[in-house]
């Protein structure tokens, strides 16, 4: 009895040093590095984690990448919900703004004090926004800030013409 419960435990042991070593081997290749301007980031997240993954809105013409930089309930929900068909338009001569099929999630998610290039979450509306001229906003509960982009108010005007898609890059 003790030879069959030796090679039941042996047995095992490689099943689980042969499972470890699969599930690292997966998680490296699942995850990828793309370089941009601001330097290298995740594009392919790790399960659960978004921070790092590089979100692409593009239409015919122009493209701007936005930089996902936490790990939220917002986030998450955001990141889930790709790839989205969005339309862009200008707010306020300070904003590009374009709205969601639906809420984020963004419970326990605190507000921001938005700056020029801050892409964030507008709650009361619903609505997704690329700050290029933030002068005069303020912090506030409603505005989740969600990652950054490095574009011109010129490039964003460029996704106000037709469709734009929003996808994470791979």
């Amino acid at each position: 009895m003790t030879d069959g419960r030796s090679r039941t435990i042996a047995g095992l042991s490689a099943s689980v040093l042969l499972l470890t070593s699969c599930s690292s081997t997966t998680e490296e290749a699942a995850t990828q590095t793309l370089t941009t301007a601001a330097g290298p980031v995740t594009s392919a997240p790790e399960a659960g984690n978004v921070a790092g993954t590089v979100v692409r809105f593009r239409n015919d013409r122009h493209t701007v990448d936005v930089v996902i930089d936490n790990d939220t309930a917002a986030t998450r929900d955001l990141v889930a919900m790709l790839p989205l068909t969005l339309t862009v338009d200008d707010h306020a001569g300070s904003e590009k703004i374009a709205y969601l099929p639906r809420a984020l999630t963004h419970t326990g998610v605190p507000g921001s004090d938005p700056d020029n290039g801050d892409f964030v979450y507008y709650a009361p509306w619903g609505n997704l926004v690329f700050y290029y001229d933030a002068t005069g906003i303020e912090f506030s509960d409603d505005t989740v800030h969600l990652g950054t982009f490095d574009a011109t108010a010129e490039q964003l005007a460029g996704l106000e013409t037709g469709s734009v898609t929003a996808e994470v890059t791979s």
